[in-house]
């Protein structure tokens, strides 16, 4: 789920990206440079900055919108609140307890081969 919302968040990208370059800014923008004003004759003269602006503005909320959604879904879950160092301590095996030799008594260790 989390995939098929952000191949929608790219497009929409793209998408805003292309809808703000379009518009024109104080030095005309690229709106006039693709085939002579063509956003102002398809969409009409006049109402086109309009059209843009709305469309812009729809755009970024849903981007916005998105980028909200997406990382609250792939934020950490109720399960994984602790650290990946404590899972560990805890899902390690118990080793059996050896005997341990009193401290008062003393041990020789025989290193002549003789048995």
């Amino acid at each position: 789920m989390t995939g098929i919302l952000i191949v929608i968040h790219a497009i929409v990208s793209l998408m805003l990206i292309s809808v703000i370059l379009m518009q024109a800014s104080q030095g005309g923008g690229l709106s006039g440079t693709f085939g002579g004003n063509s956003a102002s004759s398809v969409l009409g003269g006049q109402n086109a900055g309009n059209v843009l602006s709305r469309i812009t503005t729809w755009l970024a909320t849903i981007f916005l919108s998105l980028a909200v959604v997406i990382s609250i879904m792939s934020g950490p879950s109720e399960n994984s609140t602790s650290s990946i160092v404590k899972q560990a301590a805890e899902d390690r095996p118990i080793t059996p307890v050896t005997e341990q030799i009193p401290i008062g008594t003393e041990g020789t260790l025989d290193l002549s081969g003789d048995e």
